[in-house]
């Protein structure tokens, strides 16, 4: 396993689905200070709602279920994206489902620190770990280290 090191500037991704926009805006307004602090990612209605309610500078990428879920998974996968926060509605039926199951298992995959809710995302920001250099093991793309089709 290849080891990932956070910076003090984190890269963070900002999901959610419609029904939790407005729990993810009330959660980035409040947090607003260290969040502006950060390198951030979001998905289209979350990135323009996030830049232009809360005046966060956000690097907006395609709508959730035209792509932007895709392009952050790709991220993750090319270590250029440290954490993850998807507010994820798991009540309501998504037309991108496999997108979002894609995404959820490429976070885990890759050992990414994910937050699907605001009590885990409180978790994660107020930890001490979230300012400070923070070292965790990457799977290795190496096959030679997998065995029977797992990484070993």
């Amino acid at each position: 396993m290849a080891d990932r090191s956070l910076t003090n500037r984190r890269r963070i991704a900002l999901v959610a689905h419609d029904n939790k926009k407005h729990d993810l805006l009330k959660w980035a307004e409040f947090n607003r200070g260290k969040l502006s602090q950060h390198e951030l990612w979001a998905t289209g209605t979350t990135g323009t709602m996030l830049q232009y309610e809360l005046g966060l500078d956000v690097n907006r990428l395609l709508s959730g279920p035209v792509g932007g879920d895709q392009q952050i998974g790709a991220m993750i996968a090319e270590n250029r994206i440290d954490m993850l926060l998807f507010f994820w509605d798991p009540l309501e039926p998504q037309p991108h489902d496999p997108d979002v199951k894609a995404l959820l298992r490429l976070a885990a995959l890759w050992n990414t620190p994910a937050a699907c809710n605001s009590a885990t995302a409180d978790m994660m920001i107020s930890s001490p770990l979230f300012d400070s250099d923070y070292t965790w093991p990457r799977p290795s793309l190496d096959p030679r280290q997998w065995e029977d089709g797992h990484i070993a």
